[in-house]
């Protein structure tokens, strides 16, 4: 079992900057590729940003491509998400999520577990 618990969203105005933070606990964390995903209201989980076991290879949906960074340190068990350059469509609750995968997975149903979620709210 891994634990995920993310934190750091709140109410942002557009051109302004957030860091989302997921601490896991259980499992050894660097067993597992971590996954930031996003939801909006009325739409489907998608997928945001990506890393490897190890950190050295990162994937980015385009939509975020340039504006959002995604590291981990695995002494610290921790994925987070730098969100810079926040436009309204980025509003949504983000989820950071596991994989016992050696790659960086789109498709959220290879995602073994999942955090709660954290309000991201972009607005004037």
């Amino acid at each position: 079992q891994v634990q995920l618990v993310e934190s750091g969203g709140g109410l942002v105005q557009p051109g302004g900057s957030l860091r989302l933070s997921c601490v896991a606990s259980g499992r050894t964390f660097s067993n597992y590729a971590m996954g930031w995903f996003r939801q909006a209201p009325g739409q489907e989980r998608v997928f945001v940003a990506g890393t490897t076991r190890g950190g050295e290879f990162t994937y980015y949906a385009d939509s975020v491509k340039g504006r959002f960074n995604i590291s981990r340190d695995n002494t610290k068990k921790t994925v987070t998400l730098q969100m810079n350059s926040l436009k309204p469509e980025d509003t949504a609750v983000y989820y950071c999520a596991a994989d016992m995968s050696t790659v960086v997975d789109t498709n959220q149903r290879n995602y073994d577990y999942w955090g709660q979620g954290t309000q991201v709210t972009v607005s004037s």
